[in-house]
């Protein structure tokens, strides 16, 4: 996946198209990302017995997971919505290996 935990990108279909947020887990196998703030959803937990950790129930929201496939990373120069390309450069350690970097196909700016 091209997305990692603290990019900040923007939601670009479903219900809460069009919000901004940062990247708090990525979930890679199920191709899946969390965002904070958005995909809210409420969960009704019954209350749990006092020796298993949660002893209160109630309604719990939270954060659910969406498609990784559902949003796009903010170019950082021009604070637009753009794609993720993989470019290799130089290592700085031995300049005859290269590594893999993300870069903004908008801009061409760098982003790790």
């Amino acid at each position: 996946m091209r997305i990692k935990k603290g990019d900040q990108v923007i939601v670009i279909s479903g219900n809460d198209k069009g919000v901004r947020g940062e990247v708090t887990r990525v979930i890679p196998n199920k191709k899946q990302v969390v965002i904070s703030g958005v995909n809210i959803v409420k969960k009704h937990q019954k209350p749990q017995q006092a020796g298993r950790g949660r002893t209160q129930g109630g309604i719990i929201e939270f954060e659910a997971p969406i498609d990784a496939s559902n949003v796009m990373v903010i170019d950082p120069e021009s604070d637009e919505p753009t794609r993720v390309g993989i470019r290799r450069v130089p290592r700085e350690d031995d300049p005859g290996k290269t590594r893999p970097v993300r870069f903004a196909k908008k801009s061409g700016v760098e982003l790790d």
